[in-house]
C-alpha cells in the first residue's frame, strides 16, 4: 500500500453551507499525521470523511487504495478504525471493561451477540495492559476516571487491528496528570505500531503526542498549511488558524506548546 489516505475536490455541504472544503490531502502508509484548529473549523468533519464515516458531497476520497463509489463501505469500515469519546456514551455502563475490548473485534456494543474467540480475549488481556489498563479489567466502564475509560478505549480500537488509526480529540475532557499519562501511553503505542498510519485530530497543541510526522492546519472549513509537523506548526499558522497571536514552541521529545504574544 503506497499511500493511507488521498482527497481532490473535497466538500461537504450542510444545509446549503459548505463547512469542508479540501482541495487535495494526502497520507502516506507510513505518515502520523495531526489535524489542528479551532471549534468549527473542519477538523472532525475531515477526519469522519477519512474513517469512512461520512461520505462527502463532492469530490474524489480514497482510502488505503479503495475509492468511496467503489467500494462496499460495510467491508472498508472494519479497516479504518475510529477512537470517539462519543463512544462512551453509547456503552452501558455495567459493561465490565473487559468486554468493552474484546467487543472492540467486530464493534459490537454488546458480548452477547457473538461468542468471541480465547485469542481474541487474551489480545483484550495484553492490550489492556499495553495502554496500562489492565488492573482495570474486571472493572465495570461506569466507575472509571476518564483518564481511564481513554485507556480502555484505545484499547478496543486496537484490537480489531485497523489500517489507519483516526482519533478524534482522544484527550479531551483529561485533567493535567490523567492527560500526561495518557499521551506517554498513545506514544508508546505508536512506536509499537508503526507500520499504521494515524490522523488525530485536537485544537490543543498540547494534546499532541510525540512521534506525529504531518499536521493540517484548518481554519473556517479548508486547510490553511499542511506538511511536515515542523513545518506546518509554527506561530504564524498557529495565530492565523485561530485569529490570536501566539508564540508557539517545542520541546525536546515532540512536545509543543502555545502562549499569547506579549
Amino acid at each position: 500500500m503506497t499511500r493511507a489516505a488521498l482527497i481532490d475536490d473535497l466538500t461537504v455541504v450542510r444545509e446549503g453551507r459548505t463547512i469542508l472544503a479540501v482541495e487535495h490531502l494526502e497520507i502516506a502508509s507510513h505518515d502520523r499525521w495531526v489535524l489542528l484548529g479551532p471549534n468549527g473549523s473542519g477538523k472532525s468533519t475531515l477526519l469522519t470523511v477519512l474513517a469512512g464515516r461520512l461520505w462527502p458531497t463532492t469530490g474524489t476520497v480514497e482510502l488505503l487504495g479503495e475509492r468511496l463509489g467503489r467500494v462496499d463501505l460495510r467491508e472498508l469500515r472494519p479497516r479504518l478504525g475510529l477512537l470517539s469519546s462519543s463512544l462512551s456514551r453509547q456503552l452501558r455502563v455495567d459493561l465490565r471493561v473487559h468486554d468493552v475490548v474484546v467487543t472492540g473485534v467486530d464493534g459490537a456494543l454488546e458480548p452477547w451477540w457473538r461468542e468471541y474467540p480465547e485469542a481474541a480475549h487474551l489480545a483484550a488481556d495484553r492490550l489492556l495492559d499495553e495502554v496500562g489498563a489492565g488492573h482495570l479489567t474486571t472493572s465495570t466502564f461506569g466507575v472509571l476516571s476518564d483518564g481511564e475509560r481513554a485507556k480502555v478505549l484505545l484499547a478496543r480500537l486496537l484490537i480489531a487491528e485497523p489500517e489507519l488509526l483516526c482519533l478524534d480529540e482522544p484527550a479531551a475532557g483529561l485533567d493535567l496528570g490523567a492527560r500526561e499519562l495518557f499521551l506517554e501511553r498513545l506514544a508508546q503505542v505508536f512506536e509499537r505500531q508503526s507500520a499504521t498510519p494515524v490522523v488525530l485530530v485536537t485544537h490543543h497543541l498540547e494534546e499532541i503526542p510525540p512521534g506525529l510526522t504531518h499536521a493540517a492546519i484548518l481554519t473556517h472549513g479548508k486547510v490553511l498549511v499542511a506538511g511536515e509537523v515542523g513545518d506546518a506548526i509554527t506561530s504564524a499558522t498557529i495565530s492565523e488558524a485561530f485569529g490570536v497571536s501566539v508564540v508557539v514552541e517545542r520541546y525536546d521529545g515532540g512536545r509543543y506548546s502555545a502562549r499569547a504574544r506579549r
